[in-house]
C-alpha cells in the first residue's frame, strides 16, 4: 500500500509551474490522462495545488527518483516531527497506524533490508512460477460459477476473489477467509483517499483492529503448529540471529494481503476494459506465452493500478531546478510516466504489440513491489483463461472507477458474453 502524504502548502510557486486538479472530481479520477497530457506538453515537473507539493510526471524523472537515495518513504529516522512540521499521530487511528508501522513500503535501510530479505524468498520468480497451475485452476473454477449467467460485474465476481485467495493461501490463511480479508482491505484502503473524513478514519481503524485481532489468533496457532506457509516462515526465519517481532509479522502479513491483491484487481479490471475498448481480437493478444506477457505489460502501462507514490526529501537538495528542503514531500506520478510521449510512441494508444514497451507501475529501486512476479503471473494466467473461456466478452454498461485517485481501479465492470 502507498499512503498519500499530505503536508502544508508551499508558498511562492510560479504560476506557470503549478497546476490544479481535484482528486475527488469524478471526471478527473475517471480519466486523469488529459491532465497528464497537459503536464507533458508544458511542465512535467509541477506543483500540484490540491496536494501542496511538487510532482513529477516524466518517465525519465520518475524512474530516476524512485531509485534516488536522497528521497525515502520514511523521514523520522533523519528528522523529528517538530523539525519538519509533521503532525502528531491521531489517537483514533492507532490500530491502523500499527499496521503501517513496520510496513516494507514505509521503512528505510537497514530495517527495510532486514525485513525484505526475510520475506523475499517466497516471492522470487522461480518460487511463484509453481503457482501457475493453481491460478489457472482457480480462474476456471470462478468462471464455472458465473458462466451460466447473462452478465456479471467482473470486478466482484472474478478480479477481486482470485488474487485474494492466492495470497491468502500463500500466507497460510483459508481460501474461505478471502471475502472477509477483502472487506477489511477495502475499508483500510479508504485511508489513502484525498480529504479523508473522520468517519472514514474510524471505520478504517476498526477494520485494521479486526484484521490484527484475526491475525494474532492465527499467529498464536502457528507458533504451536507451524506449517509450510509464509506466515510460519516469517515467525521462524532468522537473519544474523534476529527474528521478526510479532508487530513486524503483523504489518508484513497485512501489507502482503492488501497489496498482494489490490494492484492485481485493478490491473485485471483496467486491462479487460482496455482490451474490450480497443477493438483488438483477444485471441491474438494471448496467442503465445510471449504475447500474453506483452499484453499484460501493456495493460500495466496503459492504465496503471497505482498513479501517485510519495517520497520525503531526506536532505536539502534540488531536482529539475526545484529547490527542496529536508522533509518536503514529492509526488511520483507512475500513471503519467507510463504515458510520457518522450518515452512512448503514441502513448495514449493501447498497443500490446508495441516495441517500446516498459512501465514503472511496480515502482523501482529498493521499494520495487516485492509481489510483482506473483502479480504478473496472476494477470497472465487469469486474463488468458478469461478470454479463452469467454471469447465473446463485451461491455454491458459503461465502466465506473473508484473514488480513490491514486489507487486507479474500477468500482464496477459489468460484462456479458451471450
Amino acid at each position: 500500500m502507498a499512503a498519500i502524504i499530505q503536508v502544508k502548502p508551499i508558498s511562492g510557486v510560479p504560476k506557470e509551474r503549478s497546476a490544479s486538479a481535484s482528486p475527488r472530481d469524478p471526471a478527473f479520477f475517471g480519466n486523469p490522462y488529459p491532465f497528464y497530457a497537459e503536464r507533458h506538453a508544458g511542465n512535467p515537473s509541477f506543483f500540484w495545488e490540491e496536494y501542496g507539493h511538487w510532482c513529477f510526471a516524466g518517465f525519465r524523472e520518475v524512474s530516476a527518483l524512485l531509485r534516488d537515495k536522497r528521497f525515502g518513504r520514511d523521514i523520522l529516522h533523519v528528522a523529528t516531527r517538530e523539525e519538519i512540521g509533521l503532525p502528531e499521530p491521531k489517537p483514533h487511528v492507532a490500530d491502523f497506524d500499527l499496521t503501517e508501522r513496520y510496513s516494507l513500503l514505509n521503512l528505510e535501510p537497514p530495517d527495510h533490508t532486514r525485513l525484505r530479505t526475510l520475506v523475499n524468498r517466497a516471492f522470487v520468480s522461480r518460487q511463484v512460477e509453481q503457482l501457475r497451475p493453481r491460478i489457472r485452476q482457480l480462474a476456471n473454477e470462478i468462471i464455472d460459477g458465473f458462466e451460466g449467467d447473462e452478465q456479471v460485474d467482473l470486478i466482484k465476481a472474478f478480479a477481486a476473489p482470485l488474487p485474494a485467495i492466492i495470497i491468502a493461501e500463500m500466507i497460510g490463511l483459508p481460501a474461505e477467509a478471502a471475502p472477509q480479508l477483502l472487506d477489511w482491505s477495502n475499508r483500510m484502503v479508504t485511508m489513502y483517499m484525498f480529504g479523508v473524513t473522520h468517519e472514514t478514519e474510524l471505520d478504517a481503524n476498526k477494520a485494521a483492529a479486526d484484521f490484527v485481532a484475526y491475525l494474532r489468533s492465527v499467529i498464536t496457532e502457528r507458533r504451536k503448529t507451524p506449517r509450510e506457509d509464509l506466515l510460519s516462515h516469517m515467525l521462524s526465519a532468522e537473519q544474523g540471529g534476529e527474528k521478526l517481532s510479532e508487530e513486524e509479522v503483523l504489518s508484513t502479513a497485512i501489507l502482503l494481503l492488501n497489496a498482494g491483491h489490490e494492484a492485481t484487481v485493478h490491473t485485471t479490471g483496467n486491462g479487460v476494459k482496455s482490451i474490450l475498448e480497443s477493438g483488438l481480437d483477444p485471441a491474438s493478444l494471448f496467442a503465445s506465452p510471449d504475447q500474453t506477457e506483452a499484453t499484460v505489460e501493456e495493460c500495466l502501462r496503459f492504465d496503471a493500478p497505482l498513479h501517485l507514490f510519495t517520497r520525503y526529501a531526506l536532505m536539502d537538495t534540488e531536482v529539475e531546478g526545484i529547490s527542496l528542503r529536508k522533509g518536503d514531500v514529492i509526488g511520483l506520478m507512475l500513471g503519467a510516466a507510463n504515458r510520457d510521449p518522450a518515452r512512448f510512441a503514441d502513448p495514449d494508444r493501447f498497443d500490446p504489440f508495441r516495441s517500446d514497451g516498459a512501465n514503472v507501475s511496480f515502482g523501482a529501486g529498493i521499494h520495487f513491489c516485492i509481489g510483482a512476479p506473483l502479480a504478473r503471473i496472476e494477470l497472465q494466467e487469469a486474463m488468458s483463461v478469461l478470454f479463452e473461456r469467454l471469447p465473446r466478452l463485451r461491455l454491458a454498461e459503461p465502466p465506473a472507477y473508484n473514488d480513490v485517485y491514486h489507487f486507479h481501479g474500477l468500482r464496477k465492470l459489468v460484462v456479458r458474453w451471450t
